[in-house]
């Protein structure tokens, strides 16, 4: 069984911020959060990556990279792997396969046992990641609920990940991504920042992401998110 396929929770840091005056990355580390992502739209650098990525290996909680270019992937013991965004919506095919095939092209070390992909359908138009890839934002249920599955069936992949950041979601539009879906992980990100937006987007993702709340609210607020995705999916599987 894949790591994430019992995640409730992901803590995404983004190398480029700082988290709230106080609090260390073991904080982080001790919200309860499933897994932490390290990783950013912009501002990416090695350097950057690789200090918070020292950090967050210190703990006993998995630590995965999700670059979004190939300058900024570390290589190091002090993490479990890479998630390597596959932007299912792109209108720049370089976020579909063209950055990819540029990493392999440079990069002699990558180790392809801990490589794995997510299949982003990105949504929030105004988010810097809509932008950067110029996705095609405007989707309705049945055209989100598509993309998912021909990421699971066509192209194989075991992570969906349905984007909005900066914004709380279109719960209809995450629930058709979950129902159409047979075995792939959905992730969910963007907006969540209390105890019931956690749980109410719980209740249609298996794993939902939290990304600015850690560097603009802090571990307090984390940790409510992650009681509501754990509270949500209990009491799914009581029904």
């Amino acid at each position: 069984m894949a790591n994430w396929a019992d995640w409730d929770h992901i803590v995404k840091i983004d190398p480029d911020k700082t988290l709230v005056e106080g609090e260390t990355y073991e904080d982080v580390a001790a919200t309860g959060t499933d897994a932490i992502e390290v990783g950013g739209t912009t501002g990416m650098t090695e350097e950057k990556m690789k200090r918070v990525v020292d950090a967050c290996g210190k703990y006993d909680i998995p630590v995965y990279i999700e670059p979004s270019n190939p300058a900024s992937v570390v290589h190091s013991d002090r993490h479990d792997g890479y998630l390597i965004p596959v932007v299912m919506n792109a209108g720049d095919v370089t976020w579909i396969t063209g950055a990819h095939k540029e990493w392999i092209r440079i990069d002699d070390a990558i180790d392809w046992s801990r490589t794995f992909t997510e299949a982003y359908i990105v949504m929030n138009p105004d988010a810097s990641v809509a932008a950067y890839t110029q996705a095609d934002c405007d989707l309705d249920a049945d055209e989100v609920a598509a993309y998912a599955e021909a990421a699971e069936h066509l192209l194989g992949q075991e992570i969906v990940y349905v984007e909005y950041s900066g914004m709380l979601g279109d719960t209809e539009k995450v629930a058709a991504a979950a129902d159409i879906l047979d075995d792939a992980t959905l992730f969910y990100g963007g907006g969540i920042h209390d105890y019931d937006s956690a749980r109410t987007m719980a209740e249609h993702a298996d794993t939902i992401v939290v990304g600015d709340l850690v560097h603009d609210e802090g571990v307090d607020a984390v940790r409510e998110t992650v009681e509501g995705a754990q509270d949500a999916h209990a009491a799914t599987a009581d029904r």
